[in-house]
Order: structure tokens, then C-alpha cells, then sequence
């Protein structure tokens, strides 16, 4: 009775992922649902609830769990069973729609991973495709041509499966696999690890650098840019799995304090933390 069945099958091989929208029976359901994939297995917390372990599928056809999930935002967490650094991060159900959130545990800088979610768009005759990666600037191949450089915004795609790549220099590249939905924005949130295979600069090189940072930004400022949320997260550390300690939103000033990769360090209210570059000119 369902229009179309869920299908997200992790393929860890290749660290690829299929996503697809889901129709659910109940029409008028205020709920959605998750899937949530990592390497190595994982307990998942939303909001400080444990929930299961990894491969986690909640409120979809296949689901060993078929009760579905309020629409709304959550802190989710997952801990990986092997000594890694657990991974933290926000993310937003939607109505009768799938969130997925797939994870690689390596080292800090060579974990990977990708947030893929949907959301309804005014057009039910289009199908969008929103992809932001970290570091930013990375290359988007859309079934295998390039289509531009993150943050990416494309209109227009057509209703079918495609597969998605984003890759930057000196990161493991990402492919997942996604199925785009006439009426709805694919989101595509992905998080590159350094590749490690190349050589990292010496300690002597490193500090170097950060004093002369650090000397050309100690008067400088960042203004906000526009987002597609209509914020942008302050976090903790210069990671996006790091934990969320503010918002700041577009036009605010504020004084740069440091920076690096793709991140600015500001002084926000009573604490100190860090924005991403993508969305914040430095002036």
C-alpha cells in the first residue's frame, strides 16, 4: 500500500549510501524516520537516550523498530564499542521523510561521514540537491560530471537515483548514493577525512604558520552570511562533530581570533568558539 519502499543500504565496502524518500501509509503521521550506519559498530543517543546500536533503522518499512520519530531537532551521539573519539552533532527529522547519518571512525582528522536528509520544497514539479562539506571548497561530481564546488545548490534534477561524489585534495573522497524527490531538497551534509597516506607538515612548519595567522587576524572581524537555516552554529571546537555552544545569525560582526582550515574563532557572548568559514566574510 505504500507508494514507494525505503531502500538504504550501506555498502561499507565502498563506504557508499542509498537514500531514498519514503512514503508512509499514514498520510497525515507528524512523524519521520532515521537510519543511522557507522563503521565500527555504534551505540546512538538522541538526546541523551540510548536508542540502539548501529546499523539503527527507526520508523521505516524495513525497520525492526517501526515506531516513527516526532518531527523536530535532536542532539544525536554515537559512541563507537572500539576507542575512537565519539561523534556529536545536530540533526532535524521531517514529516514522513528519512533521516540518515552514516559515520567512519578513523583518528579525529581521518574520520568521514555524511548527513543526508529531505525536506519539502513549494515546487511539487522540482527536485533540489543542497550539498555542504567539510573542509569546503571540495569538487561535486553528479553522476560523474562535475557540477561545482561545495556549498552547492542545483535545481532541477531529475526524479531518479544518482550517485553523489565530493572530493578534495589530500581527503579520502565520499560517494554515496542518493535518490532525488520531485517536491523535496536532498541535503547532503558531508564530512571528508584527511587522507592518511600524505605526509603531514612538520610541527616547526605548523607553528610557523599559526603565528602568522594568528598576527594577521588579531584586528581583523567576520560578518555572517546568509545560511539555509537562517543561522549559524558556534561550536566548541573547529570540528562539525563538535558540540554546539551558540548561534549566531546573518550580519552580526564579530572579532576574528584565530582561524584555521575552514573555520573562524570568535568571541561569542561569554564564550569563545568557532564558525565555519563557509558561511562568514572576513573583513
Amino acid at each position: 500500500m505504500k507508494r514507494v519502499i525505503l531502500l538504504l543500504v550501506p555498502i561499507f565496502i565502498s563506504l557508499t549510501i542509498f537514500f531514498s524518500v519514503t512514503y508512509f501509509l499514514n498520510k497525515d503521521s507528524g512523524k519521520g524516520a532515521l537510519q543511522v550506519t557507522s563503521v565500527p559498530e555504534s551505540e546512538v543517543y538522541l538526546d541523551g537516550k540510548l536508542v540502539g546500536k548501529t546499523p539503527l533503522c527507526i520508523g521505516a518499512e524495513q525497520c525492526e523498530i517501526q515506531d516513527m520519530i516526532n518531527t523536530g531537532n535532536y542532539a544525536i551521539k554515537l559512541v563507537p564499542l572500539v576507542t575512537y573519539q565519539p561523534y556529536e552533532t545536530r540533526i532535524s527529522i521531517s514529516k514522513l521523510t528519512l533521516t540518515a547519518v552514516d559515520r567512519t571512525f578513523r583518528d579525529q582528522t581521518s574520520s568521514s561521514g555524511s548527513i543526508i536528509s529531505l525536506t519539502p520544497i513549494s515546487s511539487k514539479k522540482d527536485a533540489e540537491l543542497f550539498v555542504v562539506s567539510f573542509p569546503d571548497k571540495a569538487s561535486v561530481l553528479l553522476d560523474n560530471n562535475h557540477v561545482g564546488t561545495t556549498p552547492l545548490f542545483l535545481k532541477n534534477l531529475t526524479e531518479s537515483d544518482h550517485d553523489l561524489q565530493v572530493t578534495k585534495e589530500g581527503y579520502v573522497d565520499k560517494f554515496i548514493k542518493i535518490r532525488s524527490a520531485l517536491g523535496y531538497k536532498l541535503e547532503a551534509v558531508v564530512s571528508l577525512g584527511v587522507n592518511p597516506n600524505l605526509a603531514t607538515a612538520s610541527s616547526d612548519l605548523e607553528n610557523e604558520l599559526e603565528d602568522e595567522i594568528k598576527e594577521a587576524t588579531s584586528s581583523a572581524k567576520i560578518v555572517i552570511l546568509n545560511t539555509p537555516t537562517g543561522f549559524l552554529r558556534v561550536r566548541e571546537d573547529a570540528l562539525i562533530s563538535s558540540l554546539e555552544i551558540g548561534r549566531v545569525f546573518p550580519g552580526e560582526a564579530y572579532d576574528l581570533l584565530d582561524e584555521k582550515d575552514s573555520w573562524y574563532k570568535i568571541q561569542f557572548k561569554e564564550v569563545i568558539g568557532w564558525v565555519s568559514a563557509q558561511y562568514a566574510n572576513k573583513q
